[in-house]
């Protein structure tokens, strides 16, 4: 005859309801707490992570656009010039986000062009101060932002051209975290950790939806394909260029990239827009 024995104790999360942290919408809080400056509440802030907001940042990027789309909408419908609405509409996106790309690629191209060693880059790069070609790359990002969106003369396309385009930059500026480890073991690109490849996987799969409901009515498959194709190449380069001059990846150039893709999105668009 067997003995008696207690029950043993179930683990404590079984039978359980998965936690709310690790649902999709927290997911989406927790980019749009990291990539802008909403106001989203009192609610604690947990620490970043990129392998999850990689799942949500296509929706991420949607909610940050849609006031700059729905500003450059509504000033085109009053009788603006399309110029002039673009740039309210950048404008409002700088402010939404902090400015967080535009810093970005200013801190990447004073460190990559403006030191000789990998540490001398590194310590540009942390620096806040932006030298020459800082100011020359967020004057140019700025401009070529304005002018492609201005360039586009329907207001709905160039509406969804202007939401597209973030959708597809941001997500795609993960791949940097994928393909390269972190150039230094502190900063903010080591403390929110890397991207493993399913769930950039599964964020593109959604970047990949968004953008076609976004502006495939105003570029065609065709020119979502070639903007696909080029943002590959843009990644390409910019991999091997941060692997050559830093060995490796940081905030920045996350960011910078991000920068990068946004502007060679906006060139295939206007050429099929």
């Amino acid at each position: 005859m067997t003995e008696d024995r207690p029950p043993e104790p179930r683990p404590a999360n079984e039978n359980r309801l998965l936690p709310a942290d690790s649902r999709l919408t927290d997911d989406l809080l927790m980019g749009l707490r990291f990539y802008s400056r909403l106001p989203l509440g009192s609610g604690q802030n947990r620490r970043p992570e990129l392998g999850r907001i990689a799942l949500a940042l296509p929706f991420t990027s949607l909610v940050i656009g849609l006031a700059p789309a729905a500003i450059l909408l509504a000033f085109e419908w009053l009788g603006g010039h399309h110029l002039f609405a673009a740039a309210l509409a950048v404008a409002t996106t700088v402010i939404i986000t902090g400015g967080m790309s535009e810093d970005a690629i200013a801190d990447a191209a004073d460190g990559l062009f403006g030191g000789h060693t990998i540490e001398d880059r590194l310590a540009i790069m942390r620096d806040s101060r932006h030298g020459t070609f800082g100011v020359c790359a967020i004057v140019l990002l700025l401009a070529l932002r304005i002018t492609a969106v201005g360039s586009v003369a329907n207001p709905l396309a160039a509406a969804g051209v202007l939401l597209a385009s973030q959708v597809m930059a941001r997500s795609g500026s993960l791949w940097l975290t994928v393909a390269l480890p972190p150039a230094r073991k502190t900063g903010a690109s080591a403390s929110v950790g890397r991207v493993d490849r399913r769930a950039f996987g599964v964020g593109a799969v959604f970047m990949v939806f968004l953008s076609f409901c976004l502006a495939g009515f105003a570029v065609g498959v065709l020119g979502l394909i070639v903007a696909y194709v080029l943002g590959a190449l843009v990644v390409w380069g910019w991999i091997a260029l941060c692997r050559r001059l830093v060995g490796g990846q940081t905030g920045d150039l996350i960011g910078a990239l991000q920068a990068l893709l946004e502007i060679s999105t906006l060139a295939a668009f206007m050429i099929f827009a």
